[in-house]
């Protein structure tokens, strides 16, 4: 039976020594124009490269791939190298295409194609192989925030190649963050930022992002809820009542108060005074029936947690009983005293275009001869009547309108 290693080496032999012939004809026969050419390949550490060797009008020259150690991968079609991981894709007169799967960082180099002619020709393909980095880490230095503190966080990308960015976002805004890069043993980088800021009440509930940038991933990144505490914000509200303060009337306010931790404590005073003896005092609202001038004051609400107290004023003014009722009437008055206005003056009008009327028609009037022609039966009647036909009259009577 055949030694499997002998036909082997026979195989690879034969392949050599059809090299060294290809290489002595090719010293025979000019090349003219041929182009070979190739591309540089990132592949993440894992998947599959897929390295070409093209040729442009090719004369039936060999091509061949050759790896970073100068060792034949394939030979146009036959694959010399025993790794099964490297399979042909294509090959033809004008291309070599061949596949490379679960690519490691021991595969990465310069790979070789080479065109049999004289003299031979070769073309380069880099092998770049990406390693992601390792889930981002987020270590804060405070759990718990004050408002108006400052603190630092820390994000980090471990084992990455090439070296990760890190970028941050707290909220909608970006922050600077100090960046440092660590090359381990095996050839990776380690990258680890630092953010410092200052926190206020807003803050409380935001997210701070940490976002790591890296060609072989995408959207990565880890995030960290801010909790902010801070002192009350205080607030007096009027319920009642909602327009003047008047004698006799009620008063009834409430005090809104928000904080963290919310205020467990809302006290109502009056400032430099007491508050009045029959006011009721019920949590947060304040009460106080039949108002007269003497409650008059400055009433402040007092909320306090554990960070602090703060407070809110309201003045009191009472007014007298009737306060503010006139002057609905006044302006009503004022309307009516506007009405009668036009009223009268349009009147002062009618009356001047009436007396320019009468006194341009002072002079206009009918005499008796002129209504004995009005009453005439014919024209010859009417003439005689207007020339004074009535020989009754001695004088004539005029009638004036």
């Amino acid at each position: 039976m055949a030694n499997p290693r002998c036909g082997s080496l026979a195989t690879i032999l034969v392949l050599f020594s059809f090299q060294a012939a290809l290489l002595q004809g090719a010293a025979q026969i000019p090349v003219v124009s041929q182009n070979l050419v190739t591309d540089n390949v990132s592949v993440v550490e894992g998947e599959t490269a897929i390295i070409s060797c093209r040729v442009k009008d090719n004369d039936d020259s060999v091509i061949q791939l050759l790896n970073p150690n100068r060792q034949t991968i394939y030979f146009r079609d036959m694959r010399p190298l025993k790794d099964a991981r490297f399979q042909l894709v294509n090959f033809s007169d004008n291309e070599l295409r061949v596949s490379l799967s679960n690519v490691s960082l021991s595969d990465e180099g310069r790979y070789v194609c080479q065109l049999y002619t004289d003299p031979p020709q070769e073309a380069y393909a880099d092998i770049t192989v990406l390693v992601p980095p390792g889930s981002p880490l987020i270590d804060a230095r405070d759990e718990v925030l004050s408002e108006g503190n400052e603190t630092e966080m820390t994000c980090t990308a471990m084992s990455s190649k090439p070296a990760a960015t890190i970028r941050w976002m707290k909220g909608d805004k970006e922050l600077p963050g100090k960046p440092k890069v660590e090359l381990t043993y095996d050839r990776m980088y380690t990258v680890t930022s630092r953010l410092t800021f200052t926190v206020n009440k807003e803050d409380d509930g935001v997210p701070v992002v940490c976002i790591v940038d890296h060609p072989a991933v995408k959207d990565f990144q880890a995030q960290k809820y801010l909790e902010v505490q801070y002192k009350p914000e205080v607030k007096i509200m009027v319920e009642f009542p909602q327009g003047l303060t008047r004698e006799g009337e009620n008063l009834e306010l409430s005090c809104q108060a928000k904080g963290k931790p919310q205020p467990q404590r809302v006290n109502w005073v009056k400032v430099d005074d007491d508050v009045p003896s029959h006011a009721v005092i019920t949590g947060a609202d304040l009460y106080i029936e039949n108002l007269n001038k003497s409650y008059n004051g400055t009433y402040r609400c007092v909320a306090a947690n554990s960070l602090g107290e703060s407070y809110d004023d309201y003045i009191l003014y009472v007014y007298d009983s009737r306060a503010g009722e006139g002057t609905p009437r006044t302006v009503d008055h004022a309307v009516i005293g506007g009405v009668v206005a036009v009223v009268v003056f349009a009147m002062l009008c009618l009356l001047i275009v009436l007396g320019r009327y009468f006194a341009r028609h002072k002079g206009t009037y009918f005499t008796h001869e002129a209504k004995g022609a009005d009453d005439a039966a014919d024209a010859d009647t009417a003439i005689i009547n207007a020339e004074g036909g009535h020989t009754n009259s001695d004088e004539k009577k005029e009638y004036y309108i």
